[in-house]
């Protein structure tokens, strides 16, 4: 009732109205849009029915010409059907093995992405814990150096407290004498004379007061401070680092001996005890040397027949052949050889009897001295005796050395020296001439069993093919030897250890095939004793007038590489034998590389992305497979990876660890070779070049080392093929046949490529150079030049180049050589032999400063080249162009500074100033202003510190006060500014005349403390070697003590862990003498051979002298004697300048 008693609200029409008609045109609108849509989809269905026409049209007619063609074949369509049904099975069965596979995939990938993400997990926690580690590493060694710093400073100031005193007593002694001032013009005339003594008969054995005085004004006491430092710095280079065993095969220091005025290395280890002479003749010497020396005087007289039946052996210098080059090498002169008739018929391949006795003159060098004896050698029943004399074979031996199956025969460097090692001692022994040592070897063959084709007995040359441990059988004797195919023939040893070869034999045009023996019982080869199964491979390798020999072969890949291996050295392309690829080169070769031949286009010798399931070559073991397999893996990582110079670190160490596995094992540098030219060819295009980095790895490879023959003919005819100017491809084939075209000349390297080297390869383009690779020389005056070189250059090579750039001599004339600095750090040298390569040298020493400073960044040190004098020949001074004699003049600055030159405060300050005016020119004097300020004052002393810091000696410049150095740097720039006007060239001509003034000018000083004999004391003494010989020079003084000639030098090199010196005195008592220094191994090494150098140099110089002037040579030997008489008298200088030098 309440609701319907509400009034009811009024409709508006009109609203109604307006908003009816408002959706009716909306409507409208939309109706519109929807009759556009269904047009437009009308439209579509009206060109998708007109398309489906055209193509019924079209597959009607499709159909009939298939009609038409089935009419035709005569083809019922029942059986197509069933052929097509039948078809779409086998697509459907084959899509559902896809899907599995891909199921199968997607389910590993998802289990190798969970591995990895904990191996990434595992290297998180690893990364952090060496973080740690590191951490507190480096707080401790924070620590530590903190320490030593604290240390240093106290020791610091305890030094200039003890220098301060030593000042105070060098004032009181100054200030009690008094002299008088000098003139001008006799100045540096004074000095130079008071500072160089020249070289006396006799050693000094007292200084004058004058010269004591001078001592002591010119070196205060700092030879105790010096000593304390150098034994310090001795002691620390006690052991080699790992840089000089990369560079020098064997880091022991050898041992040299003088034959014939030449430096003969006879040891490449050092002399460990007195091995090379025997007991029983150093016991019996002193016992039988009275009663045989007694009878032989009162017997015999010096022209009596027994002496002269003797010859040498009997001389006025005993038993000692002193020195061993007064022995004629014509044979007409010397000794004549007396045999033993005695000859004994031993089974040979030839049937020939063989030489088993032998007796004649050998020299042998004693245990205990190591000098040179002469004596009479008998050989007999398997034992060396040796006597003094042939007078003397009724009575006891002097010694005997006993020939068994474990002695070894070994040459030394010259022809006419030979090494005997027994099971106890080691003997060395020298023959008149290389005749008779060739007889001597080949008896000794004889006696040992040796049936060496090869009378020389040399160690074979070449890089192996193949090697292994076979069994040999021939005449029905088996024997188990160490076998190496090199070239075409083939060698056998005792064991592996062995050098020098039991025998060889000579592969060329033999018949090589396997044997069957399938049809041969266990039995008779167990009855052998060997264990020589039926299940071993059988190899005859029959060469031509010769009897078969059997190769017994464990193993089917050890059989299948040396069949194949021998077949190719015998000279015969049998396409039977090896791997596939192997076949294949051997059918190439038999068509001589026809380039339209289909061979080349088969998938062995083509590129392929997927990795290979054998290896190309035939190798001996499964690990050298293995091995092959991974290599061609790591090939194509290198390939396919792009190069990025950010991250080329990934390609670095690729390629350094491929082709260090091949250097480690040389069976696998045919096989990367194969690898590389297989993925460098192309199968779709004849001419297409493979891949650009494989060529860029195949360049660095074949820089190291080549592979055999027939790969080697196989890659100079790819390389050939290849070789195309207009192309990159073909610019680095270009760039691949130089560089074996350089391998071939020089050799193969003997360290893996450095970074460097394959930086340049990678991305510097190295096919627009021929010489790629260039690194700075570093020269004394701190100058640098910079040299190319390629991957085969040589050090002489290197440093011809270097001459001709900078205009200096050959190294010869010169007497420059060039050094490496050492990776750890430590101030040493190495100097490089002209037949080490320049690449070897530079990643050799990579390696070593990895070794010696892991962690640290790389690339960020490299070796540091410095090329500067080593031998020094005063008569080769006249030739000196300008740039040696300023290099000289920086070097001979350098000893001045180090303390190894000697001259007092004033010549040195004169020194500085010359050199001063060669590096920076006139001194340009500080000037007032008006009003009366000084300029340019601060950068005049500025000059100065550093003219004294790099030209005036060490010694005199510390402990200086201020007021000291403001006075040193008075008088320096008045001497400076007294050269004002003079030039360069003048300035170096008189530094140098000042500086030859001392005697020992240009050699090289050595620091050593004397072992043996006791007259040279204990104290540290300076071992100077230079072009006359060997001196020995007092340690603060540096004066002479006493010189030996090299004429008088017959042995020297490494005695234990010391530098041994036997000198021949020429005395009645006591004919030799053994020096024995304690030095460092580096430098034990350095001195001998600086002392070799110098020997062989004269040695050549004297045989060109004769070779050119036959009269000269005879007056020289009137002369002999004299200098023979010198013996260990001490070296004058004849060839010095006697004038004294002036400054103007």
């Amino acid at each position: 009732m309440e609701e319907s008693s509400e009034p009811e609200r009024p409709i508006d029409w009109k609203e109604r109205c307006v908003a009816l008609e408002a959706q009716l045109m909306k409507f409208r609108v939309q109706a519109s849009k929807i009759r556009e849509l269904l047009a437009d989809k009308m439209q579509q269905l009206e060109r998708q029915v007109i398309d489906a026409e055209r193509q019924a049209e079209r597959a009607f007619q499709e159909v009939q010409v298939m009609e038409e063609k089935l009419k035709a074949a005569n083809i019922q369509t029942s059986e197509s059907e069933t052929r097509l049904y039948k078809k779409c099975q086998d697509l459907e069965s084959v899509m559902q093995e896809k899907d599995d596979l891909i199921q199968n995939l997607a389910l590993r990938l998802e289990e190798q992405k969970q591995v990895r993400i904990k191996e990434a997990k595992t290297i998180e926690e690893k990364a952090a814990k060496i973080k740690e580690w590191v951490t507190v590493k480096l707080n401790e060694l924070e620590v530590e150096n903190q320490n030593l710093r604290f240390i240093n400073q106290t020791q610091t100031e305890e030094l200039r407290a003890i220098q301060s005193k030593l000042q105070e007593l060098q004032e009181k002694k100054v200030s009690c004498v008094s002299s008088p001032k000098p003139s001008e013009g006799q100045r540096l005339s004074s000095l130079t004379f008071g500072c160089f003594l020249s070289r006396a008969k006799s050693p000094p054995c007292a200084v004058r007061s004058e010269e004591a005085s001078k001592m002591a004004s010119s070196e205060p006491e700092f030879a105790e401070a010096r000593c304390v430092e150098d034994a310090a710095s001795l002691l620390s280079h006690s052991v080699a680092g790992p840089y000089m065993s990369l560079i020098y095969k064997n880091v022991t220091t050898p041992v040299y001996t003088t034959l014939k005025g030449k430096a003969t290395q006879i040891s490449t280890s050092p002399f460990l005890d007195d091995s090379s002479g025997s007991d029983e003749e150093d016991g019996s010497r002193a016992s039988s040397r009275s009663q045989s020396e007694s009878e032989t005087r009162s017997r015999s007289g010096p022209n009596s027949p027994r002496a002269m039946k003797r010859g040498v052996s009997d001389s006025s210098e005993g038993d000692y052949a002193i020195p061993p080059d007064a022995y004629s090498i014509d044979t007409e002169c010397s000794q004549p050889e007396q045999k033993l008739l005695k000859t004994c018929s031993t089974s040979s391949d030839n049937g020939k009897s063989e030489l088993l006795e032998k007796s004649g003159y050998l020299l042998k060098m004693s245990g205990r001295l190591k000098t040179w004896r002469r004596r009479w050698f008998v050989l007999k029943g398997g034992e060396l005796l040796y006597y003094r004399s042939p007078s003397d074979v009724i009575r006891k031996p002097q010694g005997h050395i006993e020939l068994s199956a474990s002695c070894s025969i070994l040459r030394g460097d010259n022809k006419q020296t030979v090494q005997l090692t027994t099971e106890k001692h080691t003997y060395y022994l020298t023959a008149d001439s290389p005749n008779i040592l060739e007889e001597w070897i080949k008896v000794f063959q004889n006696v040992l069993r040796v049936q060496a084709a090869n009378p020389l007995c040399l160690q074979p040359e070449g890089k192996p093919t193949v090697k292994g441990l076979l069994t040999k059988v021939k005449h029905g004797y088996s024997k188990r030897v160490w076998c190496t195919l090199v070239g075409k023939c083939l060698y056998y040893f005792r064991s592996q250890e062995d050098k020098f070869p039991l025998g060889q034999i000579k592969l060329w045009e033999a018949k090589v095939e396997e044997v069957d023996r399938s049809c041969d019982s266990d039995e008779d080869y167990e009855t052998s004793g060997r264990c020589l199964l039926s299940t071993h491979y059988t190899i005859i390798v029959h060469p031509k007038d010769q009897g078969p020999t059997y190769l017994l072969i464990g193993s089917k890949h050890e059989k299948e590489a040396w069949l194949y291996h021998l077949t190719v050295a015998a000279g015969s392309n049998n396409v039977n034998v090896g791997s596939e690829f192997e076949q294949l080169v051997c059918k190439l070769l038999n068509i001589e590389g026809e380039p339209s031949s289909q061979i080349w286009r088969h998938p062995m010798l083509c590129h392929s992305k997927e990795g290979i399931l054998c290896p190309l070559t035939s190798l001996p073991s499964e690990a050298l497979q293995t091995e092959a397999i991974k290599l061609f893996k790591t090939c194509q990582l290198f390939i396919n990876a792009v190069v990025d110079s950010p991250a080329i670190d990934y390609h670095i160490s690729l390629a350094q660890s491929a082709l260090q596995v091949c250097l480690t094992h040389p069976e696998l540098q045919s096989e990367i070779c194969c690898q590389l030219i297989k993925q460098t060819r192309r199968r779709q295009q004849q001419n297409q070049a493979g891949p650009l980095q494989g060529w860029q790895l195949l360049a660095l490879c074949v820089g190291l080392f080549l592979p055999h023959h027939p790969f080697l003919w196989l890659l100079q005819v790819h390389l050939q093929r290849s070789a195309d100017s207009r192309t990159e491809f073909g610019k680095y084939a270009i760039y691949c046949q130089r560089c074996v075209e350089r391998t071939l000349q020089n050799g193969d390297r003997e360290a893996r490529p450095s970074r460097m080297e394959i930086l340049s390869t990678l991305l510097r383009n190295p096919y627009h150079h021929s010489r790629p690779f260039s690194i700075p020389v570093h020269f004394m005056n701190g100058i640098y030049q910079v040299v190319g070189f390629d991957a085969s250059t040589t050090v002489e090579e290197f440093l011809n180049t270097l001459n001709q750039d900078t205009g200096m001599r050959k190294p010869a004339q010169s007497g420059f050589a060039l050094f490496t600095d050492d990776p750890s750090g430590r101030d040493l040298e190495h100097c490089l032999q002209g037949n080490i390569k320049i690449c070897d040298i530079i990643s050799k020493w990579e390696q070593a400063s990895k070794e010696l400073q892991p962690g640290k960044c790389e690339g960020s040190r490299t070796v540091r080249l410095t090329y500067k004098n080593r031998l020094y020949f005063s008569m080769q001074a006249r030739g000196e162009t300008d740039r040696e004699k300023l290099l000289l003049l920086y070097q001979t600055n350098e000893q001045i500074i180090n303390g190894l030159f000697p001259l007092n405060k004033d010549l040195a300050l004169e020194m500085a100033a010359l050199l001063a005016q060669v590096d920076i020119g006139d001194f340009e004097r500080p000037f007032s202003t008006p009003a009366g300020h000084v300029t340019n004052q601060c950068k005049a002393n500025q000059t100065l510190k550093q003219v004294v810091e790099k030209f005036y000696p060490k010694r005199y410049r510390e402990g200086c006060s201020e007021e000291q150095l403001r006075q040193l740097y008075q008088r320096l720039s008045t001497r400076w500014m007294a050269l004002r006007g003079h030039s360069t060239t003048d300035c170096i001509r008189i530094y140098l005349t000042v500086a030859r003034k001392w005697p020992f000018f240009g050699a090289k000083l050595f620091l050593a403390k004397p072992i043996t004999p006791s007259s040279l004391g204990n104290n540290f003494i300076w071992l100077a070697v230079h072009e006359n010989g060997l001196s020995i020079l007092e340690y603060t003084s540096m004066r002479l003590v006493t010189g030996y000639v090299y004429k008088s030098v017959m042995t020297f090199g490494g005695y234990q862990e010391d530098f041994m010196v036997v000198i021949s005195t020429q005395a009645k008592d006591r004919p030799t003498e053994k020096l024995l220094f304690a030095m460092a191994k580096p430098k034990i090494l350095e001195i001998t051979l600086l002392i070799a150098s110098y020997i062989n140099n004269f040695y050549q110089q004297k045989a060109a002298f004769h070779h050119l002037s036959a009269p000269a040579l005879l007056s020289a030997k009137v002369q002999e004697p004299q200098a023979k008489a010198m013996g260990s008298q001490p070296l004058l200088s004849n060839n010095r300048p006697t004038k004294g030098p002036t400054l103007l």
